[in-house]
C-alpha cells in the first residue's frame, strides 16, 4: 500500500514514517507541506495522511485539490467538532485522528482501508461484467435506474417531515424575491442544500450557484476569493482572476459560516452589498454585479455582535429573512429515508451488492439524537455499508450503541 504523509512538524513526520516503515506492506513517502505534496503525489498513492494546520495551505484546502481516488486520513492537534464535520463532508476522508494518538490507532485505520479495498476488488472479480449491476435484485436495479434518471441529486430532500415542509414553504416564498436570506442552524443540518433549494425556486434558477465557506479559506486569501484580483496584484498573481461575486453574476452567492468572516473584511463586504459593485484586489475600476446573497451560520451572531466580533450593520443587511433550520433530532421522520438513500448511494459508489437496514437498526437510528445531524448520519451509514459482512445491516454495524450510552 503506497502512503503519503503530509505533516509540517518534522518530529511527527519522522516518527510516523519510521513506525510505518516497519511494515513491509507499506510504502511511505513524506512531505513537509501541502504545496510540496501536490507537486508530487499522483493516483499511485492509495492513502494520504495529512495534518490540518499547516502553513501556506491547510489540510482542508489540500484535500480539495486531490482529484484522484484515494483514502484520506486527517490528523490534527486542535480538533473541534466543526473542523471534524467540515473534514468528513469530503467522500474520500475515511477517518479523523486527534493528536497525540497511538500508532496502533493509525494502523487500525489503515487496516479498515485495506479491508474496504479488498471487498471492492473481490466484488468486482465476482460480479462486475458489462452490466455493472449484476448481482442486484431486479427490483433494486429498477430503483437505482430511477434515481440515476433524476436531476442533480444534491438538490433533493430525501425525506419529509412537518418541520421540513414549513421551512421549505418559507424559503419558497422568499425565493421569489431578491431579499437576503440568513440560514441559521447547527453544523451538518444541510444549510447549503437549503440554499440551493432557494436558488432553484427563484427566477435566478438558470444562473450560477456559487458556494464559499468563509471558515475554510485563510484570511489573507478570502478577499481575493470574494472580489478577485488583477494581474500583478501580488507575487503569484500572474493573470487576472474574477472573484465569486463576479462568477455568480445573475445567480446566487452562498456565504457559508458567515460568522467566521474576519472583522477587517466585514466593512468591505457591507459596502459591496450596498453599492452592488466590487473592486478587484490591486485594481481601481469598480465592477458591477447582479447577485442574490444567501448566508448561513451556526454561530450565535447576536453574541458576536455584543462582543464586537461581527458588525451589526452587516448583520441587518444579510438578515432580511432569517430562517432557522431545525436539527435532525427534531425531524426524526426523515431519518430512515435519508439513511436508505445514502445506503443506495454507497452501494453504487463502491459497486457493493445491495444491502438493507434491519428493523432493529432502523429503531436505533430513530433513537439516536444525531448531534452531527445529516452529515453524521451519512458517515454512519457509509461506514456500516462498507464494513458490514452480510446483506443486512444490524445495530452493531452502525456503531451507535457506545455513543448512546455516553450521552
Amino acid at each position: 500500500m503506497k502512503i503519503a504523509i503530509v505533516e509540517d512538524d518534522i518530529n511527527m513526520r519522522k516518527s510516523l514514517e519510521m513506525a510505518l516503515k516497519e511494515y513491509e506492506e507499506y510504502q511511505v513517502t513524506t512531505f513537509k507541506n501541502a504545496i510540496e505534496a501536490l507537486k508530487k503525489i499522483d493516483s499511485s498513492f492509495e492513502v494520504i495522511i495529512t495534518d490540518i494546520t499547516m502553513p501556506r495551505m491547510n489540510g482542508l484546502e489540500f484535500i480539495k485539490e486531490i482529484h484522484f481516488p484515494c483514502s484520506i486520513v486527517i490528523m490534527t492537534g486542535n480538533a473541534t467538532l466543526s473542523t471534524a464535520i467540515e473534514a468528513i463532508r469530503y467522500e474520500n476522508v475515511k477517518d479523523f485522528l486527534t493528536k497525540p494518538f497511538d500508532v496502533e490507532d493509525l494502523l487500525a485505520v489503515l487496516e479498515r482501508v485495506k479491508k474496504v479495498k479488498e471487498k471492492k476488488e473481490a466484488y468486482e472479480k465476482r460480479y462486475i461484467t458489462k452490466d455493472r449491476r449484476v448481482g442486484l435484485p431486479d427490483d433494486r436495479k429498477i430503483k437505482i435506474e430511477r434515481r440515476k434518471q433524476g436531476s442533480d441529486r444534491r438538490k433533493k430532500f430525501y425525506g419529509t417531515s412537518e418541520k421540513l415542509e414549513k421551512i421549505k414553504n418559507t424559503l419558497k416564498k422568499a425565493a421569489k424575491t431578491d431579499a437576503s436570506i440568513m440560514l441559521l442552524g447547527d453544523s451538518g443540518v444541510g444549510k447549503e442544500l437549503f440554499a440551493r433549494y432557494v436558488h432553484d425556486e427563484s427566477p435566478r434558477y438558470a444562473g450560477p450557484f456559487i458556494a464559499i465557506n468563509m471558515a475554510a479559506i485563510p484570511e489573507n486569501l478570502l478577499e481575493s476569493e470574494l472580489f478577485g484580483y488583477e494581474k500583478g496584484a501580488f507575487t503569484d498573481a500572474t493573470s487576472q482572476k474574477k472573484g465569486h461575486f463576479e462568477t455568480a453574476n445573475k445567480g446566487t452567492l452562498f456565504l457559508d459560516e458567515i460568522g467566521e468572516m474576519p472583522l477587517s473584511l466585514q466593512a468591505k463586504l457591507l459596502r459591496v452589498i450596498q453599492e452592488r459593485e466590487i473592486v478587484r484586489v490591486g485594481g481601481t475600476k469598480p465592477v458591477k454585479f447582479d447577485v442574490r446573497i444567501i448566508s448561513a451560520t451556526n454561530a450565535n451572531i447576536l453574541e458576536k455582535i455584543k462582543n464586537r466580533e461581527f458588525r451589526e450593520d452587516l448583520y441587518y443587511r444579510l438578515n432580511t429573512i432569517p430562517v432557522k433550520i431545525a436539527p435532525l433530532r427534531e425531524r426524526k421522520e426523515e431519518v430512515i429515508d435519508i439513511a436508505t438513500e445514502y445506503l443506495y448511494r454507497t452501494c453504487r459508489q463502491y459497486d457493493l451488492p445491495y444491502k438493507h437496514l434491519s428493523e432493529d437498526a432502523k429503531a436505533l437510528l430513530l433513537q439516536y439524537d444525531w448531534p452531527g445531524n445529516v452529515r453524521e448520519l451519512r458517515s454512519v451509514v457509509e461506514r456500516a455499508v462498507i464494513l458490514s459482512d452480510g446483506d443486512e445491516i444490524s445495530p452493531d454495524d452502525l456503531g451507535l450503541d457506545i455513543r448512546l450510552n455516553a450521552q
